[in-house]
């Protein structure tokens, strides 16, 4: 949805008259739509080339009505021609004439050639035609029926730049209106490549292409054939349904041969599939394919072309999807020859969470007797996403299946990153029984991959520790497959350095003349305060927050009170924090709280992370603990606190005021993202004994994504979970003055590389884990039961009557699975493993004596290693140091901190345990958090000098 301001408008069509008049001037075209993934530039400066001048005559005829309708909506001259016949004779379409930019309106079937003669030298010669379009041309359709075909024989010329690509879009984008999918035709290139739909006895081929009216036939036996280049060329808002299930593809190539060039192209939005290849052979780099309501990739009858550097984005805010890659040979005859067989590399798949009973969005589907060979591919996807790897089934004889186990089909140096447990969906027989496990067929491949963890940003980045850009995650297919290939070795489209991307495509380093002014001010529901840095512009963000609301990184954002993304089930909406942002508090008043259902998408990054901290640090004054509240989700995840009679859980969290409430069923829901987000000087105290965690998690869900995130100087706890699923990777936990790790009532996730500090200077600290299940009812259900991987714990010699600075308590009948721990500290330090006794029943000594709580592969070198659980009476119910040595599998002890660790960096030898096999444990090469090579903590993190 588009929003215009007046004021900013007539500023910019002010200066833009001026630079037209001086020296061509630029224009930037687009708009915000709700299934958008961001805006593109559209320029007409001056021609680079001489300007054709006042005797140009501009293809298509002058209109003036659309020519006044839209220079009055953009507030500058433009000269509109409409292009409603066919084009017979070579035509070059001209950016601007006269220093005005010139924009072309197609009204109706827009045919480049498309002389059909029985006499094919004939048919040639009248075809011969080249349509050539400038950089920076905006041509536009105006109703469903408004498409462009390029018949054979005849080519389109449309090499636009980075700086100055060509748009094809519909007129309401033009024009700032409302835009959405389907709102024009689309392209079509026929060419003289072969389709497996060709007549078998060589006589002349004509394949009518779908949803063109008829005579737009393509195919022939020339596998070579050019139909021209299209670089730099994006494509919005196309796709209009002809009929039911019959809709235009924003680009389809019929029978394109490898003479044509496709480089940097884009659809964006289309309803149908973005990209369709009928046969043919035709190669392509730089696919830009986000928002589109079908499939995406689209191919069959014989389709063998190469495609490298793909970036497939479904719709943001769970808009219609469905295929990445629908991938077909023939549905009658699926051997048919010549046989699909194309050859991808560098593909980036990012799915969504439609889902209806017709269609999902889902990641690679190959069928009908293709086969394929895929390369350097990541897909991912949220838990909503439905299956990410599917090969057809069917009969017995599947020949899908076939080029499967026969090597028709390879995927090597691919990663499986679905957090929806469905990587994959075995092919079946119409009996139901399996014809091929995909998982083992997919695993037996070494070099590729599942992943819980690849590190990629909301739009796509891998970040600087991603796995997909480590040192030979993909392979040089440039040397293995063939010379069209970059030569490359990371795994994805986007090698994080270089956003091939960014200045020409919808979405990437775009801007839009009708846009909100608040862009260049405060968002819409917040409000503009004096510059807390006496700079910066800030924001004041209060109350409840029921609409979207996204915070840019340009600004300041001050919470003032109690502020809530959403109402508890209820004016759901979605907080998205750019990186680099910073938001603060002022006061212990000041806190967020993410309510059920509504979601906070904090993407920060390596160089960039998103900070919530004081104003003390935002003004350079004194910092301490407590200076403001801090962030607080809420999920529908099981709490054993919620009643057992199976009424509503609606359990008030602690610290946050009435009404702050958690606890479901739903043990996969999604609170959103936390990524790259540093919690500093918060944890004000309420009341004595009550103060606000860094990071709560009230019964929050597996479908949460929490990696990279660092909690620093607060007074309470670092993070505590009261129930929930939720799972975390890259935790920092550093000058916490309670306890770093705190969980109870169910907690049930998995965390993997945790780094506790305890005050360098020691400053207040308690322990770094406290694991409770229930304190008057220890064995309640679900219990408590965590996993937890690579943890580092250094303590200091903090020691008062109430606290000092401890390891891990194991307590209240909670069960814990802790492999790969580092515990150590300073001299002064207290016990580094505590498991609670109390009395002779003592559930949790209990659980740990039975081998429910396991702990392995970890050393201890504390003053105090152990301290052992033991009854009221004094008795020991559990040795806790022969628990530990001898009960379990791989733990040592050391003598002192120096032994085991340098810094925050882990020494010691002992091996890791072995995750093979696990979703969401990597196999680390060390044990504790961190290692000298893979030094995840750097330059974002604070306080760890």
């Amino acid at each position: 949805m588009q929003t215009k301001n007046n004021f900013k408008l007539s500023v910019l069509a002010t200066a833009l008259t001026v630079g037209l008049t001086a020296c061509g001037g630029d224009i930037n075209l687009s708009s915000e739509v709700d299934n958008s993934v961001g805006d593109t530039i559209i320029n007409n400066p001056a021609p680079t080339n001489p300007d054709p001048g006042t005797d140009v005559v501009l293809a298509g005829k002058a209109n003036t009505a659309l020519s006044t309708e839209i220079s009055s909506e953009l507030g500058f001259d433009v000269q509109v021609q409409v292009l409603d016949s066919n084009i017979e004779e070579d035509t070059t379409l001209v950016a601007s004439v006269n220093g005005k930019p010139v924009m072309y309106a197609i009204s109706g079937a827009l045919e480049v050639g498309g002389v059909s003669a029985q006499v094919d030298q004939a048919r040639d010669a009248a075809n011969d035609i080249t349509l050539t379009i400038e950089p920076g041309t905006v041509l536009f359709g105006q109703s469903g029926n408004d498409y462009l075909v390029v018949h054979r024989d005849a080519k389109i010329m449309a090499e636009g730049s980075k700086t100055k690509p060509i748009i094809m879009t519909s007129l309401q984008d033009v024009k700032g209106e409302d835009t959405t999918a389907g709102q024009w035709g689309g392209v079509v290139i026929l060419g003289n490549a072969p389709s497996n739909k060709c007549p078998s006895d060589g006589s002349d081929c004509a394949l009518q292409v779908e949803g063109v009216e008829e005579g737009a036939v393509f195919g022939g036996t020339d596998w070579e054939d050019n139909s021209g280049v299209l670089k730099y060329v994006v494509v919005k808002y196309a796709g209009y349904e002809i009929a039911p299930d019959n809709e235009l593809n924003g680009i389809t190539f019929g029978g394109v041969g490898s003479g044509t060039m496709v480089d940097y192209i884009q659809v964006h939005a289309n309803a149908d599939d973005g990209v369709e290849f009928f046969g043919g052979a035709v190669n392509a780099k730089h696919i830009v394919l986000t928002g589109n309501r079908d499939d995406s990739v689209d191919w069959d009858n014989g389709f063998k072309g190469m495609l490298q550097h793909v970036y497939i984005e479904h719709a943001k805010n769970a808009g219609e999807a469905n295929r990445a890659i629908e991938a077909d040979n023939d549905g009658s005859s699926p051997d048919k020859e010549p046989q699909s067989n194309p050859t991808i590399a560098n593909m980036t798949i990012v799915g969504n969470n439609f889902d209806t009973a017709d269609k999902d969005s889902e990641g690679i589907y190959l069928r009908e007797g293709t086969a394929a060979k895929i390369f350097n591919t990541v897909v991912t996807g949220p838990s909503e996403m439905g299956e990410c790897l599917e090969f057809e089934g069917g009969a017995t004889s599947s020949v899908t299946v076939d080029n499967a186990n026969s090597g028709k089909i390879v995927m090597q140096n691919v990663v499986m990153a679905c957090n929806n447990g469905e990587n994959f969906k075995d092919a079946k027989a119409d009996d139901d029984s399996v014809l091929l496990d995909l998982a083992t067929w997919f695993t037996d491949e070494s070099s590729n991959s599942i992943s819980n963890s690849i590190l990629i940003g909301s739009d796509g980045v891998p970040d600087a520790n991603s796995p997909l850009i480590a040192a030979d995650a993909g392979q040089d297919v440039s040397t293995t497959q063939d010379s069209f290939f970059d030569s490359v070795d990371y795994v994805g489209a986007l090698d994080g350095s270089n956003d091939w991307r960014e200045g020409w495509a919808f979405g990437y380093g775009g801007g839009v003349i009708t846009a909100p002014a608040e862009i260049e001010g405060c968002p819409t529901g917040t409000t503009a305060i004096s510059a807390a840095d006496g700079v910066t512009t800030t924001c004041q963000i209060s109350g409840t927050i029921t609409s979207n609301l996204t915070l840019t990184a340009n600004n300041l954002y001050a919470l003032s009170g109690p502020v809530f993304v959403g109402e508890d089930k209820a004016n759901s909406a979605t907080l998205t924090i750019e990186a680099g942002t910073t938001i603060f508090g002022r006061s212990g008043g000041d806190y967020l709280v993410v309510s059920r259902d509504s979601k906070i998408e904090a993407n920060g990054s390596q160089s960039m992370p998103i900070t919530f901290t004081s104003s003390e640090d935002i003004t350079g004054g004194e910092t301490t603990a407590g200076q403001w509240g801090g962030i607080v989700l809420l999920g529908n995840a099981q709490s054993n606190k919620c009643p057992t009679d199976g009424s509503d859980c609606a359990l008030q969290v602690e610290g946050v005021e009435e009404g702050a409430v958690f606890g479901g069923t739903d043990d996969s829901d999604s609170s959103g993202t936390l990524r790259y987000v540093v919690v500093k000087h918060a944890g004000y105290e309420i009341a004595p004994d009550n103060e606000l965690n860094g990071i709560t998690f009230g019964a929050v869900g597996s479908g949460t994504k929490v990696e990279y995130i660092q909690v620093h100087e607060n007074a309470d706890d670092g993070v505590e979970f009261f129930g929930g699923t939720v799972n975390a990777k890259y935790l920092v936990l550093t000058g916490n003055r309670d306890d770093s790790v705190d969980w109870d009532n169910g907690y049930r996730g998995n965390l993997q590389y945790v780094l506790v500090k305890h005050d360098a200077n020691d400053g207040e600290a308690n322990r770094a884990i406290e694991g409770d299940n229930d304190g008057s009812s220890p064995a309640k259900q679900p219990q408590s039961n965590p996993t937890i991987a690579n943890m580092t714990v250094i303590g200091n010699s903090f020691d008062s009557a109430d606290k000092d600075s401890e390891g891990v308590y194991l307590r209240e009948g909670t069960k814990a699975q802790l492999h790969n721990f580092v515990v150590t500290g300073a001299a002064g330090m207290g016990e580094c493993l505590e498991i609670e006794g109390g009395a002779t029943s003592s559930v949790t000594a209990q659980q740990a004596a039975a081998g429910e709580t396991v702990i392995s592969n970890s050393v201890f070198a504390c003053s105090e290693n152990f301290k052992s659980a033991k009854a009221d009476d004094d008795s020991v119910l559990l040795d806790t140091q022969d628990w530990v040595l001898n009960q379990n599998e791989a733990n040592s002890t050391a003598a002192s901190m120096s032994d085991v660790v340098d810094g925050i960096f882990t020494i010691d030898a002992t091996p890791a345990k072995d995750f093979t096999g696990h979703s969401f444990f990597d196999n680390a090469n060390h044990i504790g958090a961190v290692s000298q090579s893979n030094n995840w903590t750097a330059n974002w993190t604070v306080a760890l000098d």
